[in-house]
């Protein structure tokens, strides 16, 4: 009776882990077609803006209610360039939480799906190493928007990261002061298969791209090959 129990707990934690790991590929995977889907708006994020950016956090569908209530958050992937000083290629992606007690929708009650821009070394070196307040531990603003926005703006000079929010299609003002972003690392460890840090995925030589990962990587790899942000601090 007892080696039944055992084993029926042991079959419970499998099917519990397996459940998990899928749900992080499958919210991974919807990371790529957000990205995909924003970059292939009319009202997208600048060229000018996404090739200056070390690393790309997307966050699909983030309800209102998850921050209303406490205890629930966005969830996403983070994918950076790699080599010294994120110069290189989009590397494998890490998976990361977004905690907003205070975070605050412009736009009813719908899910919005949220993409942040890590524009500076700083700014992806803090991200990296531990749990960070937006706009105390990290500056942040609205992203200019558009094919022809100018990249030029005070707010992009400044900030060390740019939001940009869109629900149903159409972008939204969204604030995110107050809100903190930290590493998934339970995620990371059901996407990877083992425990992993999101320096190690990011800064590590030899992480290979998960499958479910591959197609945000390509949308990066397509819209930014390149970073342009030589001479910026």
């Amino acid at each position: 009776m007892i080696r039944k129990m055992l084993l029926g707990l042991c079959m419970l934690f499998v099917a519990h882990g397996l459940r998990a790991a899928d749900n992080e590929q499958k919210r991974l995977e919807n990371s790529g077609v957000v990205l995909e889907e924003v970059m292939n708006t009319p009202e997208n994020i600048p060229q000018q803006v996404l090739e200056k950016a070390e690393c790309v956090i997307v966050f699909p569908s983030v309800l209102k209610a998850a921050f209303v209530v406490g205890g629930s958050y966005g969830r996403g992937a983070m994918v950076c360039r790699t080599g010294p000083g994120f110069k290189g290629p989009w590397g494998a992606p890490s998976m990361y939480a977004l905690e907003g007690g205070s975070v605050g929708f412009q736009i009813g009650g719908q899910a919005t799906d949220l993409i942040l821009l890590v524009m500076n070394n700083r700014g992806a070196s803090s991200i990296l190493s531990s749990k960070v307040k937006l706009g105390a531990d990290a500056s942040i603003a609205a992203g200019p928007k558009g094919r022809d926005a100018s990249a030029d703006t005070d707010a992009y000079l400044r900030a060390e990261i740019l939001s940009y929010s869109r629900s149903r299609g159409v972008f939204a003002g969204i604030s995110l002061e107050g809100s903190t972003l930290r590493p998934d690392n339970d995620a990371n460890e059901a996407i990877y298969h083992h425990k992993i840090t999101a320096s190690e995925i990011v800064l590590g030589k030899n992480v290979a791209v998960p499958v479910s990962g591959r197609h945000l990587v390509r949308v990066l790899q397509k819209n930014s090959p390149h970073n342009e942000s030589a001479g910026k601090r």
